[in-house]
């Protein structure tokens, strides 16, 4: 469920039982999604019964998990829905990434005593799927954070080997690659398989990413950063391909460089 969802969820039970605390109403819909464990379809009655919620309350509840795709009601019975199955995929995914990758950020952290991230592309965004080491700037990225891709080396390393259409619509707007990024860099990345970002993203700071995959599907991209003075955006550049190549070999054990793998976002060249 996506947070504002969950926050018009909490609100609307929040101020419909004023009795009712936000953590309390975060409980029944934990308790009402538990009973779905089994993978059993069960009726209204039965959920207010094994939850101890009164009718009402689950109704008001399920109908609007049903709305947001966490519930599905069938007749008179309701199942877990299409948003739980989907988030658990995307969890899988991430948490195989992370696994194969950590190890070498931890390698590239020790060699350049940069911070290192991991990302993914959601959209027209970059979430952070992994981070290590600290150094002398506040940076703004977090785990499982974001930032506009086009203002990030490891956004525009991904942008660069992204089909036009993954970028999804905004207000005001249909982004494409093209207006992210301008022609000449994403022929640049493409031929060098480096991105570079100066203080595009936070004063100070400088960073350098490579992307993730094997020539013709990208699943995520890392990269190294640090204070302007630190970032030889040259030398690193070798480092940070071979780590690229190292996480995902250790993605595709039983492939080739050129095979195909999982992508927690698929983009193709």
């Amino acid at each position: 469920m996506s947070e504002p969802a969950l926050s018009a969820l909490l609100k609307e039970d929040f101020v419909t039982r004023t009795d009712d605390f936000p953590d309390a109403v975060i409980a029944r819909i934990a308790g009402l999604l538990d009973e779905f464990h089994t993978g059993d379809h069960l009726t209204l009655s039965e959920l207010s019964t094994r939850t101890g919620l009164p009718r009402s309350s689950a109704h008001r509840l399920l109908s609007q998990l049903a709305e947001y795709g966490w519930v599905s009601k069938r007749g008179k019975a309701y199942a877990l829905g299409r948003t739980p199955l989907e988030w658990g995929a995307l969890a899988r995914k991430h948490d195989r990434l992370h696994r194969a990758a950590n190890p070498v950020l931890h390698e590239l952290h020790s060699a350049t005593g940069l911070v290192v991230h991991l990302a993914v592309l959601d959209g027209g965004d970059v979430r952070y799927v992994d981070k290590v080491g600290r150094g002398p700037l506040a940076l703004p990225s977090r785990i499982g954070g974001r930032q506009p891709a086009h203002r990030t080396a490891l956004g525009k390393a991904l942008l660069a080997h992204t089909r036009f259409d993954v970028v999804r619509p905004a207000p005001g707007g249909v982004p494409t690659v093209e207006n992210l990024l301008p022609r000449n860099e994403i022929a640049r990345i493409r031929e060098r398989h480096i991105a570079h970002e100066r203080e595009e993203s936070t004063p100070g700071a400088a960073c350098v990413a490579a992307p993730i995959g094997n020539g013709r599907t990208y699943v995520a991209a890392l990269s190294v950063t640090g204070p302007v003075n630190t970032v030889d955006t040259v030398g690193l550049a070798t480092p940070v391909r071979l780590a690229a190549r190292a996480v995902w070999r250790a993605l595709s054990p039983n492939e080739s460089q050129h095979a195909s793998g999982p992508a927690s976002q698929r983009t193709s060249a």
